[in-house]
């Protein structure tokens, strides 16, 4: 379903093997996370806003497949390697769900009292609260992650700070 878009890994095989399914997906480079811990945990503000471009263009793409990823974080997006090696990936659709209607374009329906998915650290305020709604989880994910790169705090309230 999202074969093709920049910065989605190419599929070399998917299968099962014993009583486990298997995807073999082309090799990338080192997550966000990764970099960002080489880096002193400081990245510059060029490489904040060229990282912004990038990751902002993969969940519009994801979003223009009428799905939302629902874990936003550094180690869901991976570098590509040689000649890729600037380009951004977006991996782990283990939580992606469809949230508009193909045809109609019309939203899933609002929902209330659901449990949290994804990672609490970049879920939206909303998340936290048990509402379901379309695109914001993956908005605030990308905003708070942004955020916490260019100098600031995780903008998710917490009583507890470590978790931060």
């Amino acid at each position: 379903m999202m074969a093709g878009g920049v910065g989605i890994p190419g599929i070399k095989w998917c299968g099962s093997e014993g009583d486990y399914n298997v995807m073999v997906m082309e090799l990338l480079g080192p997550s966000l996370e990764d970099l960002f811990n080489f880096c002193s945990r400081k990245f510059s503000l060029k490489t904040v806003l060229l990282l912004a471009d990038q990751l902002i263009t993969r969940i519009e793409y994801i979003h223009s497949k009428n799905f939302i990823h629902r874990d936003i974080k550094p180690d869901n997006f991976l570098m590509g390697l040689g000649k890729k090696g600037n380009l951004v990936y977006i991996i782990d659709f283990g939580l992606a769900k469809k949230y508009r209607d193909s045809r109609t374009h019309q939203h899933i329906p609002y929902r209330e009292n659901k449990n949290l998915t994804g990672t609490a650290r970049y879920a939206s305020v909303n998340t936290h609260l048990g509402i379901v709604c379309a695109e914001s989880p993956d908005t605030t994910g990308l905003t708070s992650y942004l955020f916490a790169v260019s100098g600031g705090r995780s903008q998710v309230p917490s009583r507890d700070r470590n978790m931060f």
